[in-house]
C-alpha cells in the first residue's frame, strides 16, 4: 500500500494535532485530508508553514487548558442531592448514570457542555450515600463532583373500595380461587 506524509491543518483525534507529520494512505490523503483542507502534501513551502501551525497548536492548547480548569473550579464548588427510587422493603430501582450526572451539571452550569466519557464511573450508582465522582475535563485537568444519593420516599400503594376488586367484582385471587372450587 502506498504511504504519503501529510501536514495536518486541524486536530484529528484519529491522527493527531495539527502541525504534527503523519503517515495515512495516499488515497486518504488525496481524497479526504488535503481536499478538505485538513492537511497539507509535505513540500519545502508547506513545511515552513509549520512554524504557523505549531503556534496555533499552542494557543488552542492553552486556551483549553484555561477554560478546563476553569471549569473545574466551579465543578470542585457543586454539592447536590440525587433521588433514587427504592421500593417498601428499601431494594433500589433504577440507578444514576453518568447521563444522568452530565444533565444534572448542565442544568447547574449554564452553557457548558460536558461529554459524556468525561464523567469517571466505574458502574452505575445504585446505592445511596455520599459520593465523589472524578470528571475528567483535560488530559492534565480532572475536577471533583460530590453528589449525596437519598432515597426517593417510599410511596405505599393505597387501594380504595373500588380497586380491591377484578372486573368480575371478586375481592382477591384468593377469594377468586374460592369460587371457583366451590362452583366445581
Amino acid at each position: 500500500m502506498a504511504t504519503s506524509q501529510v501536514i495536518l491543518t486541524e486536530a484529528i483525534s484519529s491522527l493527531g494535532a495539527e502541525a504534527d507529520i503523519v503517515k495515512v494512505r495516499s488515497g486518504y490523503a488525496r481524497n479526504f485530508l488535503i481536499p478538505s483542507g485538513k492537511g497539507l502534501e509535505v513540500t519545502p513551502t508547506t513545511l515552513r508553514k509549520i512554524n504557523h501551525l505549531k503556534i496555533k497548536r499552542v494557543e488552542r492548547e492553552a486556551r483549553e487548558l484555561t477554560e478546563a480548569e476553569q471549569l473545574a473550579l466551579k465543578i470542585n464548588k457543586l454539592s447536590f442531592v440525587m433521588k433514587l427510587d427504592t421500593g417498601l422493603q428499601g431494594k433500589t430501582f433504577g440507578s444514576i448514570t453518568a447521563n444522568d450526572l452530565i444533565e444534572r451539571l448542565t442544568a447547574e452550569l449554564e452553557n457548558v457542555t460536558i461529554p459524556r466519557h468525561a464523567i469517571v464511573l466505574d458502574r452505575p450508582i445504585k446505592e445511596g450515600g455520599d459520593k465523589s465522582i472524578s470528571v475528567r475535563l483535560h488530559p492534565e485537568v480532572t475536577a471533583t463532583l460530590h453528589i449525596t444519593v437519598q432515597s426517593a420516599p417510599k410511596v405505599e400503594r393505597r387501594v380504595d373500595d373500588e380497586e380491591e376488586h377484578d372486573s368480575r367484582g371478586r375481592h382477591s385471587y384468593r377469594d377468586a380461587v374460592a369460587e371457583e372450587v366451590a362452583a366445581e
